[in-house]
């Protein structure tokens, strides 16, 4: 009897023990998903909208530290404005032509970045990308990695860039209060899409179930 006793508490010994480091590694991994940013575009008092000079943007952006789960926030009134991914040739065209993914024309918007490296928006309505309703950023893989720096296109348009015209690549009419006329494009990089999904949680979360579910059959024996 007593050796059974005395196995039976160490069995409920080792189960505790798990039960602990189950716990502090969800803690750990919320920990972890709570790093992530939300960045309001533009800011909380200006949003995204045709700022006061084309340098508002690239100048609001080079002040955030964007990083792979952060999530970008577009906060614009449904049917005025849009957001369109593109690469930075289009970027600095302020054309639509080879848009990444689908014209978000609901606002407010949220775009969940999921890749590291640099990322190009623009608004994709007649005139408003020429006057400086464009973003460019970095998105570095991890907090780790210091302030990533913005991309030397997020300032002014250049001057060579061409002013699209009403009929023009992007299609998108001011008055349009629906999806945008723009074709959509093979799902791009950085999960432009306002219902994105977040990265995958760590895999500690993971673990920590795994240890929850040992420990809990060792104290059904018990």
């Amino acid at each position: 009897m007593g050796g059974s006793g005395g196995g039976g508490g160490k069995r409920a010994d080792w189960a505790g023990m798990m039960i602990a480091v189950a716990a502090v590694s969800l803690v750990l991994e919320g920990s972890v998903v709570a790093a992530a940013t939300r960045h309001v575009v533009g800011g909380s008092g200006t949003g995204w909208t045709i700022p006061p000079n084309a340098s508002f943007y690239g100048e609001w952006s080079s002040s955030q530290t964007y990083v792979v789960g952060d999530t970008l926030v577009f906060n614009f009134p449904t049917g005025i404005h849009n957001v369109i991914q593109v690469p930075k040739s289009s970027y600095d065209a302020c054309t639509a032509q080879n848009q990444i993914g689908s014209t978000l024309s609901t606002g407010p918007a949220t775009v969940t970045l999921t890749s590291s490296g640099a990322h190009y928006y623009i608004c994709g309505v007649s005139g408003h990308c020429s006057t400086g309703q464009k973003l460019a950023i970095t998105v570095a893989s991890s907090s780790s990695a210091g302030p990533a720096p913005t991309p030397t296109a997020g300032g002014p348009t250049p001057s060579g860039a061409p002013a699209p015209a009403s009929s023009g690549p992007s299609g998108v009419s001011p008055a349009a209060s629906g999806p945008s006329g723009v074709s959509p494009a093979a799902s791009g990089p950085s999960g432009v899409s306002p219902s994105s999904a977040p990265p995958p949680r760590p895999f500690i979360f993971s673990l920590s179930l795994a240890l929850l579910s040992v420990a809990s059959s060792c104290l059904i024996f018990l």
